[in-house]
């Protein structure tokens, strides 16, 4: 297996590779440099000596130089320090060297990837990422269609902007074109499976009625109350569903929400529940989202038993779309590929994560649920994924690739003054997207990265691996934990569940305390001491975030876990929410024995203290 230095892919948590990242940093200004005084060297320069000599000139560098001291003052003292191991909280840690780097470099040019004319550099490289992106996922990069976008929050809304267009298509049909649908009932054209409907939309197109059928479509007509049926998400989704069906016209009426079991994953048989209901009365799917890496535990997903239900119910003449929202999770996909990108069997990815010391022997993982969680990914018809979560690429740098690029005919727009209406130039990304001018610096950001590190086990997969073989370590030293001694008062620590990835949430409470409020009062306590509530996050020993988790939101599931904490079933009833601190490990910092052994123990001393001060507190 090829082997790449994870050490030598980051600044570092001391800037400690600062030498070859500022050389590298000089070249690129000075390439910028020379390239601007290349361009057409015969023109006379147009700000001359004289002008620089002058007070004006230079009060007005003088006033930029204070600007920037302002800024790097207030970027020292308040920023978070995601590079440090230190922060366990959000979807950050250090980023990679070859991304940030060429993001400056790019920067500089200012592509604007709406259009290729505008950034013939950038778009191209957007293009090859949205490829790369297929590879990763298991789809056909030739077939299918993917592209940065802003956020994962965008990429949603694609795939929802997608599903619903998909949707209402044989309906549009049956009105532009009868006689192409004849003899099928409405129940059944709202049943299609996305394929079926795309390959309609081919013959649609090849008889010259894509316009009028889109004319007819939802995107012509716009939404019909119900007309297209409910979305199934679940409990665990991320906020930006509940966003997106406003913005498209859907309705929080038409959202339906499945229950999460107490391992926060989808619970695949209320969902057959939900869909039996719906099928009975006639409501139709719109399309179900899965989460492979849920933002508030890290879950997966069973996408597998998703993908066959999906297929039972065809057999039945019920179909759907559906959308895996990976955004989180997404590239821990390349720890499941090997150095030829094939997934690998179950046996042989567990012995080469361990053979290579991808991941180390110790850490189980990943659970036969979850590698077929991984393994089913495929068969999403769309899928999320942000490069600025594991990607480790600076913000902003979401991510969405399609199964079948045929769905661009459903969302495509030409402006007139910015593309050439070729009607299939992948070049002309504004006309696809939902977004319009976009940095193009993003792009080279991203590629960059993508040519540093392969996107397989041999790339990506070392600096994921050792992510998730953090949490692991994390999760179980608080297994075994047990109770804290602070100040005399007994503390019991429990995480909330074995992680399918690298989120760690836990909580403590005072042994014998059965007050779910009380328990939540300490909690909330700790994380304002661990925050930047205490003060400049710089100065703070251990940094972390924090969620509640309600019934409103999950249901009962949070019973079993409250229950491992000492609290009686009926305080759960009574108060319905627990408060829990939220620790997301992206840092590859986390897995050499020594350096994980003395972490351990400043962050139970940093506990122990906290927990001090706490109780001190009335």
């Amino acid at each position: 297996m090829e082997k790449i230095d994870v050490e030598a892919l980051f600044l570092g948590p001391k800037s400690e590779n600062r030498k070859f990242f500022k050389e590298t940093l000089d070249f690129l200004m000075d390439e910028h440099i020379h390239w601007r005084r290349n361009f057409h060297p015969e023109d006379e320069p147009v700000i001359n000596l004289n002008q620089q000599q002058e007070k004006s000139f230079e009060e007005t560098l003088d006033r930029t130089s204070n600007a920037l001291l302002e800024l790097s003052s207030r970027l020292k003292f308040s920023s978070m320090p995601w590079f440090s191991p230190r922060y366990l909280g959000h979807m950050n840690s250090d980023t990679l060297m070859a991304a940030n780097l060429a993001y400056m470099a790019a920067i500089l040019y200012n592509p604007n990837n709406c259009a290729y004319e505008g950034s013939p550099a950038t778009t191209a490289l957007e293009i090859e990422v949205g490829k790369q992106f297929a590879g990763m996922m298991g789809y056909d990069p030739q077939k299918a269609w993917g592209h940065i976008t802003a956020d994962g929050t965008i990429a949603n809304y694609e795939g929802l902007w997608v599903a619903r267009n998909l949707k209402s298509i044989p309906l549009a049909v049956k009105q532009a074109r009868p006689e192409m649908v004849e003899g099928i009932d409405d129940w059944h054209l709202l049943n299609l499976p996305p394929g079926r409907i795309l390959e309609l939309v081919s013959k649609v197109k090849e008889a010259g009625a894509l316009e009028a059928v889109r004319e007819q479509s939802v995107r012509g007509m716009g939404m019909e109350k119900g007309r297209l049926g409910k979305l199934l998400v679940p409990q665990s989704k991320h906020y930006s569903w509940t966003k997106a069906v406003d913005v498209l016209g859907i309705g929080q009426e038409n959202v339906e929400y499945v229950r999460v079991k107490d391992n926060y994953r989808m619970d695949v048989r209320h969902l057959k529940e939900c869909i039996d209901r719906l099928v009975a009365e006639k409501t139709p799917i719109l399309g179900v989202v899965a989460v492979v890496g849920t933002t508030e535990e890290g879950a997966v997903d069973e996408v597998h038993e998703i993908v066959r239900l999906r297929e039972k119910y065809e057999k039945k003449g019920v179909s759907f779309y559906l959308h895996v929202d990976a955004a989180y999770g997404g590239y821990a996909r390349t720890l499941f590929l090997d150095e030829n990108n094939l997934f690998m069997g179950f046996n042989g990815l567990r012995k080469t994560l361990h053979e290579h010391g991808v991941v180390h022997k110790e850490v189980e993982w990943p659970s036969q649920d979850v590698y077929e969680a991984f393994r089913a990914m495929p068969q999403a018809d769309s899928i999320t994924i942000d490069p600025h979560k594991m990607g480790y690429i600076p913000y902003t740098a979401g991510g969405i690739v399609m199964k079948d690029r045929r769905v661009l005919d459903l969302i495509s727009y030409f402006a007139a003054y910015v593309f050439e209406k070729s009607g299939d130039n992948p070049m002309l990304l504004g006309s696809y997207i939902m977004e319009g001018s976009k940095a193009g610096a993003t792009a080279a950001a991203v590629w960059t990265a993508h040519r540093v590190l392969p996107l397989n086990v041999t790339g990506y997969g070392r600096i994921i691996g050792r992510s998730v073989e953090g949490a692991a370590r994390f999760y179980y030293s608080l297994l075994s934990t047990g109770v804290l001694d602070a100040d005399g008062r007994k503390f019991r620590v429990v995480p909330l569940t074995r992680p399918d990835f690298n989120i760690v949430d836990f909580a403590f409470n005072e042994v014998g305390n059965a007050s779910l409020k009380k328990m939540d009062e300490v909690n909330q306590k700790v994380y304002d001491r661990c925050s930047y509530k205490s003060g400049p996050v710089y100065s703070d020993s251990w940094i972390t975030s924090k969620t509640s988790l309600s019934s409103g939101d999950y249901g009962d599931a949070p019973r079993a876990f409250v229950a491992k904490l000492g609290i009686p079933a009926a305080e759960w009833d009574r108060v319905k929410s627990v408060y829990v601190l939220r620790c997301c490990v992206l840092t590859p910092y986390l897995t050499r024995g020594a350096t994980y052994t003395e972490y351990w123990s400043n962050f139970m001393n940093t506990m122990r203290k906290t927990l001090e001060q706490v109780v001190k507190v009335p």
